[in-house]
């Protein structure tokens, strides 16, 4: 992801409700773009590729393998060998990228935490 420049992107509102949904979670900038995080371990975060809204999440290896497959998908730098993927967000429909999300909120936060989400 590149430097993010649109602080009210809709997809952007949109994992921030998410977000705010979510037990202990916080918003920060890091490296240029919005994060979220639970106990300050990131779970997701937003920013702009070639002009394009990116959605990076964590997922398990295996399904980062099979999400990989479809173009709209990609390895995430840097952390996609710990599972990372980076979406093409206006590509995707947002039930889709919420069920991502929140599977890497899962994967990130607590067990006594996500066990409920």
């Amino acid at each position: 992801m590149t430097r993010y420049t649109g602080k009210n992107h809709p997809l952007l509102t949109k994992l921030r409700k998410l977000s705010k949904r979510l037990p202990e979670t916080e918003e920060l900038e890091t490296w240029g773009h919005p994060t979220f995080r639970v106990r300050d371990k990131i779970f997701a975060s937003f920013g702009e590729s070639d002009g394009e809204p990116r959605i990076g999440c964590k997922q398990s290896l295996a399904d980062q393998t099979a999400l990989v497959k479809d173009p709209r998908f990609s390895v995430a730098k840097y952390v996609g060998r710990y599972g990372w993927i980076s979406i093409t967000a206006e590509e995707v429909k947002w039930p889709m990228i919420e069920d991502l999300v929140l599977r890497s909120y899962r994967l990130i936060a607590p067990k006594t935490l996500a066990k409920d989400v």
